[in-house]
């Protein structure tokens, strides 16, 4: 059986900063279980750049402002003392980056490049053309190979397994042989990525992101926290929903309705395209709902501008989203502009972190760090640039408090992990023998179609209703679903049967905890409810698993400097 002092769920940055971190110790055994080569997780689409208050472009930033930006860009949901920390360690991690290999783009005089983000007071976001996640992950997984950590990929974890409010291992399945193992471990990092296939219709995700971790905490009884809150990216392509970064906007990039007007105008007349993402996706909607945008339905769309930058910066900034748009549209941003539309983006609900400066969560011995836990640092609404930046400020203290649990954790013998062992694959072998007559594809597409229609960018009491009624449908024809393939090897069939399962958990949460959020705050805004309530509703949901459907309670939200007022850009 795999044993494992430090075990950490999932290869993107977040998880492989932990493992890094942790495979400092040579005295402890470090495991990373991932259901994707690590190269191929998510962060690697991240492109835009990483938040720091570096002051390269304008000497009058700082920390202090990087925190309040951030606080305002939560609308006032985040915890400030947490955002607070991230905000102050994070040039520290940038130059940390920086000395393990990142090639970040340069100023002529050889200082880390910084452009505009949305939500920024300064340009503060560093960046490596408009690959910048994908160089990230690429260093990170170099070190840790450097560092001997032991990866195991293509491997789905199944199940967490805790005891009196203990973490004790997980179930995995090895995609490649299909065998089912129980992954003993003293301490387990989830660092699985977020939940926004849960809307597949129109996403910017990797297909892989499914909320896994998630899901297995919440069964596993530790709470979610502000499931209601997704993030819907303002520019994605038409077509497919791949995200078009904001660095795009931050170059310089105009949005235009089929008027040829500069819309952001009208909505944010100081920041224009560079406002937070909720609100440029909400001018978006407006737009093309007031008959303004081009196309019908699913694939209406406004225009992303970049034609004045210049063939030049075009070719040296965003080569990526050159490529992207020539690939997917057809079109060539020097040339012509780029039809674009919001799409589901980020998570900023996850698993409850109770201790932002550990990661751990309730259960002792598990941490979550990155898209799949709220620390909250993000709070309603997340800015551009401060992703990457999450997963490295909370990666690393999650893997150095890991191992000081996993030092200090004598060796359990009480418990059966061998009986657990072979629950576990008489539950997958009873799984590939099921029969039903339901298909996976539709229910997946109406699950993603609801949330979409219902639980999207606007929303409303009635069609909430309707979609919480119809994912509990969806979870009862869910039972009558087959795998359909009865084979053990690569059996990506068992794969997407059981990611489904999850989704379906999450879209509920999310679909009631927006229900009862009777306001609007960053991307959940109501039109029955248009103001935000700090009265009735600042204050954090955390929805609890029960074999009935999720118990809602609310935590207060932590504030340390900044009253909340009105936001204005």
């Amino acid at each position: 059986m795999l044993n494992y002092d430090v075990l950490i769920v999932g290869a993107g940055g977040g998880g492989l900063m932990a493992a890094l971190e942790a495979s400092k110790a040579k005295d402890v055994k470090v495991g990373v279980v991932t259901k994707v080569y690590p190269t191929r997780s998510h962060t690697g689409a991240a492109q835009g750049g990483i938040n720091a208050a570096l002051a390269n472009v304008d000497p009058s930033d700082s920390p202090e402002v990087h925190t309040f930006d951030t606080v305002k860009g939560s609308d006032y949901l985040g915890d400030q003392d947490a955002i607070e920390f991230m905000c102050t360690e994070a040039p520290k991690r940038i130059y940390e980056l920086e000395h393990l290999g990142v090639p970040f783009s340069r100023l002529p005089d050889g200082r880390i490049a910084q452009r505009p983000f949305g939500g920024a007071g300064f340009p503060r976001t560093c960046y490596a053309a408009d690959k910048t996640g994908h160089v990230i992950l690429h260093t990170l997984y170099e070190q840790c190979l450097k560092n001997n950590v032991d990866f195991l990929n293509e491997w789905f974890v199944k199940e967490l397994l805790v005891d009196n409010g203990e973490a004790k291992g997980v179930v995995a399945i090895d995609i490649r042989s299909g065998e089912v193992h129980v992954i003993k471990a003293k301490a387990i990092i989830f660092a699985t990525g977020g939940y926004a296939r849960v809307y597949w219709v129109r996403n910017s995700n990797a297909i892989g992101s499914t909320g896994d971790g998630v899901a297995l905490c919440y069964r596993a009884g530790i709470p979610i926290k502000d499931m209601e809150f997704v993030q819907f990216h303002p520019t994605g392509l038409r077509s497919t929903g791949i995200l078009v970064t904001e660095g795009a906007r931050g170059e310089g990039g105009y949005l235009i309705n089929n008027k040829g007007e500069r819309f952001m105008e009208r909505y944010a007349p100081n920041k224009m395209e560079l406002a937070p993402r909720d609100l440029v996706s909400r001018a978006i909607e407006t737009e093309i709902l007031e008959g303004r945008g081009w196309g019908e339905g699913m694939m209406a769309y406004v225009h992303l501008d970049l034609r004045h930058l210049g063939a030049q910066k075009i070719k040296e900034r965003l080569p990526q989203i050159r490529m992207l748009a020539i690939d997917f549209e057809g079109v060539d941003p020097i040339e012509e502009p780029i039809p674009v539309r919001p799409t589901a983006h980020y998570s900023m609900g996850g698993i409850h972190v109770e201790d932002y400066e550990s990661s751990m969560t309730p259960v002792k011995g598990v941490y979550a760090v990155g898209e799949c836990a709220c620390v909250s640092v993000h709070g309603a609404n997340r800015l551009g640039g401060n992703s990457l930046l999450d997963i490295v400020v909370f990666g690393k203290p999650a893997g150095a408090h890991a191992v000081e649990y996993a030092r200090n954790k004598p060796e359990d013998n009480s418990y059966d992990y061998k009986a657990e062992e072979e629950r576990a694959r008489r539950e997958v072998e009873e799984l590939l023998k099921k029969e039903g007559t339901e298909n996976i594809n539709n229910i997946r597409m109406e699950m993603a179609q609801t949330m979409w229609d219902k639980v999207g960018i606007f929303r409303e009491e009635k069609p909430m209703k309707e979609a919480i009624e119809k994912i509990k449908e969806l979870k009862e024809r869910y039972k009558n679903l087959a795998v359909g393939d009865s084979g053990k090897l690569f059996n990506t069939a068992l794969i997407n049967y059981l990611e489904l399962g999850y989704l379906l958990d999450l879209a509920e949460v999310i679909a009631i905890t927006a229900e009862m959020r009777k306001e609007s705050r960053g991307a959940h805004a109501r039109r029955d409810y248009p103001e935000r309530d700090d009265e009735n509703f600042l204050k954090h949901s955390l929805a609890y698993y029960t074999e009935d459907g999720p118990k809602i309670e609310y935590s207060e939200v932590r504030i340390t400097k900044y009253q909340p007022q009105e936001r204005k850009y």
